[in-house]
């Protein structure tokens, strides 16, 4: 595998789990009734999505084709999501916690990546960038579900 492939299937494993975080976060948003939750679900929705465009442009860089979709993974943790809130009467907390392992994931993930020394120093820092707004957002998350417990 040619060193270009190598870095854009590891860009791309991140593109697709920005799709899912970001249709996780959309769906979420629908599934709380508390606007200052919608809001912040929507913006994180933004962040990903805003992700995305960056990963694509990196990948395209690497002369390589980005992923249109998200994973199945990500499908099936959508469905997860939606089927709990459907049963805990779209508990807030509920939703919280399921978007909190979601982007604890998301976090691992770029950590296992950031391990290859291939990438080119501003592909690195891109994915960096990244990775500590998503550490920001579990922060949030843990805060707004902290006080939905309330």
């Amino acid at each position: 595998m040619k060193y270009t492939e190598k870095i854009s299937n590891r860009l791309n494993e991140l593109l697709e789990k920005n799709y899912d975080a970001e249709k996780g976060y959309l769906n979420s948003a629908e599934s709380v009734d508390s606007s200052k939750l919608k809001m912040f679900f929507k913006n994180r929705a933004s962040e990903r999505s805003q992700f995305a465009k960056e990963l694509r442009t990196e990948i395209l860089s690497y002369g390589q084709i980005p992923e249109d979709d998200g994973s199945l993974k990500g499908i099936m943790h959508r469905n997860w999501m939606s089927l709990k809130s459907l049963f805990s009467a779209n508990d807030e907390e509920a939703i919280l916690e399921e978007a909190i392992r979601g982007e604890k994931a998301s976090f691992e993930e770029y950590c296992e990546v950031l391990k290859e020394d291939d990438f080119a120093p501003s592909t690195r820092k891109l994915l960096e960038a990244q990775k500590q707004q998503i550490q920001s957002a579990i922060n949030s998350l843990k805060m707004h579900e902290e006080l939905a417990s309330k």
